[in-house]
């Protein structure tokens, strides 16, 4: 029976086998049963962390201590509000931090509470529900996750591929660039995309078809109305 610990772009923490790609955390969520109560967060404090560090072995569900999280990609945990680690993923969490200071001209970048701080209202409603915005999706970089339908989908090349738990469709649906969209990624993650940072996304996300190998690749920004991969 799989744990419920696995996160959507729209935020929900469900009971589901595949692991995904990445972790993080928002504070120990459940009991002592290893089943979550009603509270979806302890902390403001929402990260997006490695799956390996240092061939640490931990459990996912300590009691008392933190509920592990885990995220198809990167793409999917900045949706669901949660920004770069920055302790395993220094690097990202700096490039992170730089473009949300470019994108809101700030004459230093960033401490990590000052970002959870703006990210935290744009997540959830006083009533605890999902934040979303609407945007034509023109407007939109790649890397950004929407409502399309009654599914989540990826932003890549002005099309949008469908989310799901083992990875994208390999069916792309063209967005008229003025067509207005559910944007399920918060208005800061957005704005940090814009100005550069590159979310890592899942194979899947620029593969021909299924079946591509299950590690992460980081998006480029499109050349020519295409993506690269490094």
């Amino acid at each position: 029976m799989p744990l419920q610990n696995r996160v959507t772009p729209a935020g929900e923490i469900v009971a589901e086998p595949a692991r995904g790609l990445m972790m993080g955390n928002r504070g120990c969520l459940h009991g002592l049963g290893r089943e979550l109560g009603v509270s979806r967060w302890r902390s403001r404090l929402w990260i997006c962390c490695v799956l390996d560090w240092k061939d640490v072995r931990r459990d996912p569900m300590p009691p008392g201590r933190w509920t592990a999280l885990f995220f198809l990609d990167e793409a999917t945990a900045l949706a669901a509000g949660h920004r770069p680690c920055g302790y395993c993923r220094r690097a990202d969490y700096l490039d992170f931090a730089r473009a949300w200071q470019a994108a809101r001209f700030l004459p230093v970048r960033p401490r990590a509470v000052e970002m959870d701080a703006v990210l935290h209202p744009e997540r959830v409603d006083r009533s605890r529900r999902k934040r979303t915005h609407v945007r034509p999706s023109g407007e939109l970089p790649d890397g950004v996750m929407i409502r399309h339908g009654r599914a989540a989908a990826l932003l890549v090349g002005g099309t949008a591929r469908e989310w799901s738990f083992a990875g994208y469709s390999d069916r792309a649906v063209c967005l008229p660039e003025d067509e207005p969209v559910e944007v399920l990624t918060p208005p800061s993650m957005v704005a940090a995309i814009t100005a550069g940072y590159k979310p890592m996304v899942h194979p899947s996300a620029l593969a021909a078809g299924p079946g591509a190998r299950p590690s992460a690749v980081r998006m480029q920004p499109p050349r020519s109305g295409r993506l690269s991969v490094s």
